[in-house]
């Protein structure tokens, strides 16, 4: 008599993305690249924060000041800087403070560009 102690188990090892197979969009290729930055969630948390700190932060000072800019960058920096804290202090995976940062790059990028330009 086979029990569910008695049968066998085939547990695949392979990521999600890996068996998704022959489509190479770029839809898979950045989430197998997120999925395998899986062990280093930390270090991703801490650069995401230290650019920000460091690149974005003074964005809204100089845009204010010198290009008059409205009040509106100030308010997307700081919704785009407390959104990316409160993922990466609650846990959020891997693939969202990556999207997270990127679009804070893309955001910051184009308001740069909106008003120097």
């Amino acid at each position: 008599m086979e029990t569910s102690i008695n049968v066998p188990t085939r547990w695949t090892a392979e990521p999600a993305a890996k068996t998704q197979g022959s489509d190479s969009s770029i839809y898979y290729k950045l989430t197998a690249f997120a999925d395998s930055q899986a062990h280093s969630k930390t270090l991703w948390y801490l650069v995401s924060m230290i650019a920000q700190g460091v690149l974005f932060l003074p964005v809204p000072a100089v845009l204010m000041y010198y290009f008059n800019a409205p009040g509106i960058v100030l308010a997307i920096t700081m919704t785009l800087f407390f959104s990316n804290i409160i993922a990466g202090m609650g846990g959020a995976g891997t693939r969202t403070l990556i999207l997270l940062f990127a679009v804070s790059v893309a955001v910051h990028l184009l308001m740069l560009a909106i008003f120097i330009l």
